[in-house]
């Protein structure tokens, strides 16, 4: 697995909570407990699932290139995928809205950073702070149907990051084997404490600068489809 991010590099702001002064008391409140609700429930939670995973030579690949992987998944795994991937300083975009305010609070608690914007609002000034900070060494994250979806339709951010920095898009999926299916946009899984959870990572997509973005939309909708089948296959669940 990678190593963790040095001192010096995870004293940079994006891995620090904005302040709140924008926002009324009542409306601070809320996002101070849903912050401390979310990190408690997916560390509590998280410690007790038990990870497989499978094609972990995809990262080291990536790595042993000299390479930063673009970690690229849908919305839906977003609850195990923040326990599993702690502490690696991933770099994830989040959106400028009120319920983005509390995500980008609690993944910082698990050691990530956050970019404030999303593909619908103020995204080409984002994609453009993680393009710089990409270029400065560290890694990036996106959940890449979202904030809204639609759901398992995949956007062309990662494309663009990828093909400004030169490094690969490293598609994944978590499958639970038990799980809850939140009633949101994306039905986010939560998966049962002590469930076996699969951790699937497709085979690394470069874009090159020739290439063609939509063809290459193409591909990665397609390696992230079959990924999530893979785990549906395992898990024997359809949804």
């Amino acid at each position: 697995m990678s190593t963790f991010l040095t001192v010096p590099e995870l004293n940079d702001q994006v891995y620090h909570p904005a302040p709140l002064g924008e926002y009324t008391l009542k409306q601070r409140l809320i996002i101070r407990a849903a912050d401390l609700v979310f990190y408690l429930a997916i560390g509590l939670i998280g410690r007790t699932l038990k990870f497989e995973t499978v094609g972990i030579e995809n990262l080291h690949m990536i790595e042993n290139s000299g390479r930063i992987p673009i970690y690229t998944f849908w919305h839906d795994r977003i609850f195990s995928g923040t326990y599993y991937w702690r502490n690696r300083g991933i770099v994830i975009l989040t959106s400028r809205s009120f319920d983005g305010e509390y995500i980008a609070r609690f993944i910082q608690r698990f050691g990530y950073g956050a970019i404030r914007g999303s593909s619908s609002r103020q995204g080409s000034r984002a994609l453009v702070e993680m393009i710089r900070k990409m270029r400065a060494g560290l890694p990036m994250g996106f959940s890449i149907d979202g904030p809204r979806g639609p759901r398992y339709q995949a956007k062309g951010g990662p494309l663009v990051l990828a093909k400004k920095t030169g490094n690969p898009i490293m598609p994944f999926v978590l499958e639970p084997k038990h799980c809850w299916s939140v009633g949101s946009w994306d039905r986010m899984q939560i998966p049962l404490p002590f469930t076996n959870v699969r951790v699937i990572i497709g085979t690394p997509i470069p874009v090159e600068p020739d290439d063609n973005l939509e063809e290459k939309l193409s591909e990665l909708q397609a390696s992230l489809d079959e990924l999530v089948d893979r785990g549906r296959k395992w898990s024997g669940r359809s949804v």
